[in-house]
């Protein structure tokens, strides 16, 4: 397993990923701060009315979009000059090299998010908001990237199958105007990208209860299982065509 990590995690190097992981968090926290440059006078909850404007964006489009983006690049060089057949050939179990870039996909979004938490608090010392910094932010980042982490096990197992680099993203992207519907209707815990905004806490910052923790933690799990397991038994079953 650790070797399969480090294959993947080879295969990153010298890529431009990491502008990509950069680029949107940048896009997202600037029309953020802009909204709230503008709407100060209406925005009296300092730090909380900052998280409104920068995470809005960033959690309820740019993240989905580069959850998927981390999914097809992980993929890419597999579908590329038939390699899916000889990686399929190895000795390396299909569990290992599903698990091994679901890990990869899972440290890059992590990255995005520290840099993206880095961004905000930077922000809010530029627009000097008094008062001590949120530590309820961090604790919303985390949860985001737990849920990210359930999208990711979905992407994954969709660039897997799929060669077209740009389709699982649109995929990505309808499933978040559904996943914003599942939620406003009250039954956000039952979609992975609805349970995004929940954890992110993008539209409401009243937090989760205890109970609601709770089975915001066990949905993801039963999410990233499910779905670990079906792209695993694909992989097994079914041929990948590749190029």
């Amino acid at each position: 397993m650790l070797r399969s990590i480090s294959a993947e995690w080879l295969k990153l190097r010298h890529s431009r990923i990491s502008l990509v992981l950069a680029i949107l968090p940048i896009i997202s926290l600037l029309i953020g701060c802009f909204n709230f440059y503008f709407n100060q006078p209406a925005l009296q909850n300092g730090w909380y009315s900052l998280w409104t404007q920068v995470s809005l964006f960033y959690g309820e489009f740019f993240l989905p979009i580069l959850i998927a983006i981390c999914c097809a690049f992980v993929c890419r060089l597999e579908h590329s000059n038939r390699n899916w057949n000889m990686i399929l050939a190895s000795p390396m179990s299909v569990t290992s090299l599903f698990v091994a870039k679901l890990v990869i996909v899972g440290i890059l979004i992590f990255s995005a998010q520290a840099f993206f938490m880095l961004m905000y608090w930077a922000a809010g010392q530029l627009f000097t908001i008094p008062g001590p910094f949120p530590m309820e932010t961090v604790v919303w980042s985390l949860r985001g990237w737990f849920a990210a982490i359930s999208i990711a096990a979905l992407q994954l197992g969709l660039s897997i199958r799929i060669r077209s680099f740009a389709t699982p993203i649109g995929i990505s992207l309808c499933a978040v105007f559904l996943g914003l519907g599942m939620y406003v209707l009250k039954i956000g815990m039952l979609f992975p990208y609805s349970l995004l905004t929940i954890g992110m806490g993008v539209l409401s910052q009243k937090g989760l209860t205890s109970s609601e923790n709770i089975v915001f933690l066990l949905m993801n799990s039963l999410f990233i299982l499910l779905f670990a397991i079906w792209s695993i038994r694909r992989l097994k079953y079914k041929d990948i065509a590749s190029s």
